[in-house]
């Protein structure tokens, strides 16, 4: 069963009730041509003013003729729209292609590039048709991004020069080191234009609305290039412009063969060329689908829809076509809905460029230049950057980025796919080696996977075993290879020679175990019934065990519940009962507890798996509502005050925990009747029970038969946690060791809906929610050690406000 169909999920004040078996269905809006033209329509407008500018500054970028990035923009949109399979990506030329085409350009000229863009596209067809395109994916985040920040960065270092009014020279590097002298030397009208695209590209977006003037509904591109073009228009400067060739017919440069000498450079290219259009194209799929809400990209059919639109493009001497993620999220905030919106965009960008071809050669090469500029800088995504470092692969992206910038695409993109490789296998067969001595014996956990890459660490760790002692060898791994077993078993072999002793628990699957009688290799998946060993049993796969429903032949006498338990201790035995039983084995003479837990018996309550803490670690006292009815000499509850006493002077824990938890019943039952209600004929022992609670029922009259809210049982809940602290010292033992030191009293809150542990802080008047990264270690955590909270009290007042 899926997380989101697993029956009824607890509400938190709003909707509560509601069943994620039937979730309630988003809205739907109304389909049909005659509801979605008119979005599709001006959603097509906006984006084909986007697209007129960006498609010149990549051709300009690109060194190809100006004409091929308005054909590579119109076919993108057309043949892209109609045949792709995303409802609102917009395709069309891309600057992430721009220096793989400008070095094709330089070294093969312009009509062989266009051959290349050709049999890209052919590449792509074939993988589409092949349904191969989630492949293209396999491409690591890191690498993409760092490729295109590369891309950017280099886009962004050459045209800088021509805005400054020189020229970019053959490299990046190179541009970095002419880059003062041009910053000197040149200062003519150029420099002005290209400051001012850049300017207003900062500012527009961040301009307020002035009455019916809306700067938001105005794409930044076309507002900056329109003020360039307006500055050199009103200025009469002497610059250099736009040049469209009189007719298309006059201008076309179709594909053309190559020499027999570059064929083998030829099939790089083109091969270079799809996979860097294909993913692109995929992950702005992707991406874009996160931003709506109607059909979901079909990603073999977008493959087969790009490769159409480069053979297309290629053809008729456009540049490469990929899907761009600046126009398509363009197109999804305009309020597009289909493919249409993208077809007609690439309509008005013929239309635009066949009947006012005079405005467009007013632009400035100097606007394109700044608006490249900025275009480049955008695509060093800090965003992007910030994601990785969390997944400690900043390195890769640095090193993608560093590598296209210095060495070019193709070797960056190679170098960062090595990297990106090694730091996979590095995490696929990272191992943890922790040790421990008590009292002379050594206490070795191993966890991870364990390959010969592991195989020094560990044999390091326990070479350093001092010869003769008692080592207990927990191997926690998921795989062993023959290596790491060799290695291991020989330390064994010649530690029990010298007088030492070994014991191997296995805590997954018996590798060590198994390799030692040569039983036939395991796999490393681990069997579908153990991986949600912690739910209930209705929320487990059908393969997990008891979860399948009662035994199909059950013990006689069982009904189906027992029958479930039966099948539940056949499931422990079968999978776990082997590697507990060394563990057992030293347990069994003699218990050591950490800790007194007192729980409420609430079902939903599992102190073991809240604490992640095993057998012997906790001493358990569960009854209704966590309670600890005070010391009474006279006669008291003799179940609880004969599990303190012994706890504490008996097992000598050195701490007692009391948890409570939301949406307690025994709280509810107290809200609902109050403190006088607990001597109800219908409560019978349950009400004589809850008056060792009844400190914490409502002083206000009003409240008294009303459904009691979740924030008001979380009130009492935790109010009554901090008056059981109070009972407990009220029994002398307890007293007496908590005064010497030797004892710790800690209070526990567990939030059923989110499943979170908070603890009573220090000074004991607010609960904090508990970290991960809190966890010391392999011990599990630490009662009373607690960071507090970026938001300590989510819910509402801290526990001191709730007792008083």
């Amino acid at each position: 069963m899926r997380p989101d169909a697993q029956g009824t999920r607890a509400g938190n004040g709003k909707g509560a009730g509601r069943t994620a078996d039937a979730p309630t269905p988003p809205p739907t809006r109304p389909s049909g041509l005659r509801h979605t033209l008119p979005a599709d329509l001006g959603a097509s407008l906006v984006v084909f003013l986007v697209a007129v500018p960006l498609s010149l500054g990549i051709a300009v970028a690109s060194g190809a003729p100006l004409i091929a990035g308005i054909i590579a923009a119109a076919v993108g949109g057309i043949v892209a729209g109609s045949v792709g399979g995303s409802a609102v990506q917009v395709s069309g030329p891309a600057a992430g292609l721009t220096v793989i085409v400008a070095g094709l350009v330089h070294t093969y000229g312009w009509q062989v590039t266009c051959l290349i863009t050709v049999l890209a596209g052919v590449v792509q067809l074939l993988l589409g048709l092949f349904r191969i395109a989630r492949a293209a994916l396999a491409v690591s985040p890191a690498v993409i991004h760092g490729m295109l920040a590369g891309v950017g960065a280099t886009i962004a270092l050459a045209q800088l020069h021509i805005v400054l009014g020189g020229a970019p020279q053959s490299s990046a590097l190179a541009n970095i080191a002419e880059l003062p002298e041009q910053v000197i030397d040149n200062h003519n009208p150029a420099v002005a234009v290209g400051l001012v695209t850049i300017a207003v590209m900062l500012v527009w977006p961040r301009l307020p609305a002035l009455g019916p003037i809306q700067p938001g509904r105005i794409p930044p591109a076309l507002a900056a290039v329109g003020a360039a073009t307006a500055l050199g228009v009103l200025t009469d400067w002497p610059l250099e412009r736009v040049a469209l060739p009189d007719s298309f017919t006059a201008a076309w440069t179709g594909p053309a063969l190559p020499q027999a000498d570059q064929v083998n450079g030829i099939i790089v290219a083109v091969a270079t060329v799809a996979l860097v259009a294909s993913v692109e194209s995929l992950l702005a799929a992707i991406a874009v689908d996160r931003m709506h809400d109607g059909r979901r990209v079909r990603l073999d059919r977008e493959l087969t829809g790009q490769g159409a639109a480069n053979v297309v493009s290629g053809a008729l001497g456009g540049l490469p076509v990929a899907g761009v993620i600046v126009r398509s999220t363009a197109n999804v905030r305009a309020g597009a809905r289909t493919p249409l919106a993208a077809v007609l965009h690439g309509v008005w960008v013929i239309a635009f460029v066949a009947l006012f071809a005079p405005a467009v050669e007013l632009i400035p090469m100097a606007a394109l230049a700044g608006l490249l500029v900025f275009i480049g800088l955008k695509m060093i995504n800090v965003a992007h950057l910030r994601d990785l470092r969390r997944q400690h692969e900043a390195g890769v992206y640095a090193v993608t980025l560093c590598g296209v910038v210095a060495l070019g695409l193709l070797e960056g993109v190679l170098i960062g796919f090595g990297l990106a490789l090694v730091v996979s296998l590095r995490r696929l067969t990272r191992v943890t080696v922790l040790t421990e001595d008590n009292g002379g014996r050594r206490h070795v956990v191993v966890q991870g996977s364990l390959t010969f890459l592991g195989v020094p660490r560990v044999a390091q760790t326990l070479r350093a075993v001092p010869t003769g002692a008692h080592v207990d060898l927990d191997l926690h791994v998921d795989f062993m290879d023959h290596a790491a077993f060799e290695s291991i078993h020989a330390w064994r072999v010649d530690h029990e020679r010298t007088g030492g002793t070994v014991d191997i628990d296995e805590v997954h699957e018996n590798w060590y175990e198994r390799n030692s009688r040569n039983a036939p290799p395991l796999v490393k998946t681990p069997p579908r019934g153990l991986a949600r060993w912690w739910a209930p049993w209705g929320m487990r796969g059908p393969s997990s065990g008891p979860s399948s429903g009662p035994p199909s032949a059950p013990a006689a006498g069982l009904g189906a519940t027992s029958g479930l338990l039966a099948a539940g201790a056949r499931e422990y035995h079968a999978s776990t009962t082997g590697r507990m039983r060394a563990v057992m084995g030293r347990l069994a003479h003699r218990q050591r507890p950490k800790a007194l837990f007192i729980a409420c018996a609430d079902s939903r309550v599992v102190p073991n798996l809240i604490t992640a803490s095993g057998p012997g670690d906790l001493f358990t006292l569960r009854n209704i509502g966590n309670l600890v009815p005070r010391h009474n000499p006279g006669g008291g509850d003799d179940s609880v005050g004969a599990a303190i006493e012994y706890a504490v002077t008996v097992l000598e824990v050195p701490s007692i925990v009391v948890c409570g938890h939301s949406h307690c019943g025994a709280m509810r039952a107290l809200l609902e009747g109050g403190a006088d209600s607990t001597d109800d004929a219908r409560l019978g022992q349950l009400g004589r029970w809850l008056r060792h609670a009844e400190h914490g029922a409502p002083a206000d009259p009003s409240t008294l038969g009303q459904p009691p809210t979740a924030e008001a049982i979380r009130h009492l809940s935790q109010a009554n946690i901090l008056r059981q602290l109070e009972n407990l010292l009220s029994y002398p033992s307890v007293q007496r060791r908590s005064a010497e030191g030797r004892l710790e009293l800690t209070g526990l809150y567990y939030d059923l809906e989110s499943a979170r542990v908070h603890v009573l802080d220090e000074r004991g008047d607010r609960f904090v929610a508990l970290h991960p990264e809190q966890v010391p270690g392999p011990a599990g955590p630490v009662p009373g050690e607690a960071r507090p909270d970026p938001d300590p009290d989510p819910d509402g007042a801290g526990a001191a406000d709730v007792a008083r």
